[in-house]
């Protein structure tokens, strides 16, 4: 694995909160660049098992060479599926590293960042789905808006959707620097930067359906996860984090948790310890991780 193709995340932290035993069955939902993943293979002995997820083709290229690993190319909405295909009904923790990796951000062609002149693509998995420039061109001015506030907490969404209806209705939207050109004008010269990122956030989870493959994740796990097993999970934005930090409290993402007769919750988790977020001079190293949040639970 190149350590360029991503840095991991709050290593140590994640994969010490997922309370490893050296014959244990774990999963990685988010194999990447494979950091994590060595981690965990670190901690194993030789009866241990790993199963790693990820979509993206890219990645295969980082598979380790070890007969306690199996790396599933699929996306882990679908990991009850793909673990039962294996063999495995129930495991003894889930790590997941939510995100974009840093690969994805620096390869310029997956038109993920906006520092780079490519065609707006961002899908996570290329072979499926619709990628940034056809979802653009496609959708109405209102659905662009409520994807720009909800995903991108933009407050003059409604503008930027009128400014990218009106200019494809010229040529339509195909690269990134087309995208930048169009929507610069709109943000304060000091701010440009941050506020395209959030563009590109909001357009990105559409594109990856990233909330929904979260929930429908996080709602499989209580049935894969062990009595006294661990979700280890670190999320980037506060999106994500929220349903997150609802699962892991109330065992679903709105509402009041549901009780027994007696009044006591019915919840599958219970939370470890308190938010964990990098130390500064991990932040330092990988600027990338300033954001991230680490929230662990254990399986009643």
């Amino acid at each position: 694995m190149s350590e360029a193709y991503h840095i991991p995340v709050l290593l140590k932290e994640s994969i010490d909160g997922m309370s490893i035993k050296p014959n244990g069955v774990y999963v990685d939902v988010t194999f990447g660049g494979g950091g994590h993943s060595r981690e965990i293979l670190s901690r194993l002995g030789e009866h241990g098992k790993l199963y790693a997820f990820d979509q993206d083709q890219d990645a295969l290229e980082n598979s380790i060479d070890d007969p306690r690993f199996t790396l599933i190319q699929a996306n882990f909405r679908f990991i009850k599926r793909f673990l039962k295909l294996e063999g495995v009904k129930q495991v003894d923790a889930i790590l997941g590293d939510f995100g974009v990796s840093s690969h994805q951000f620096d390869e310029g062609e997956r038109g993920f960042s906006i520092r780079f002149d490519a065609e707006l693509d961002m899908r996570m998995d290329q072979q499926t789905g619709i990628g940034a420039s056809e979802l653009i061109n496609a959708y109405s001015e209102e659905q662009l808006s409520q994807l720009l506030w909800q995903y991108g907490e933009i407050k003059m969404s409604r503008k930027l959707a009128k400014a990218i209806v009106e200019a494809r209705a010229v040529k339509p939207i195909q690269s990134t620097s087309e995208l930048n050109a169009l929507l610069t004008p709109f943000f304060p010269s000091t701010k440009v930067n941050k506020f395209l990122a959030q563009v590109y956030q909001a357009i990105r989870i559409e594109v990856n359906q990233e909330m929904e493959v979260l929930k429908e994740f996080l709602l499989q796990t209580p049935d894969l996860i062990k009595k006294g097993g661990r979700l280890s999970l670190i999320s980037y934005h506060s999106l994500e984090d929220r349903l997150v930090k609802r699962f892991i409290r109330d065992g679903k993402f709105s509402g009041a948790p549901e009780k027994d007769f007696y009044g006591n919750m019915l919840v599958p988790f219970r939370k470890i310890g308190k938010l964990i977020t990098p130390a500064q001079t991990e932040m330092k190293q990988n600027n990338r991780s300033r954001s991230a949040k680490l929230r662990i639970g254990e399986k009643l």
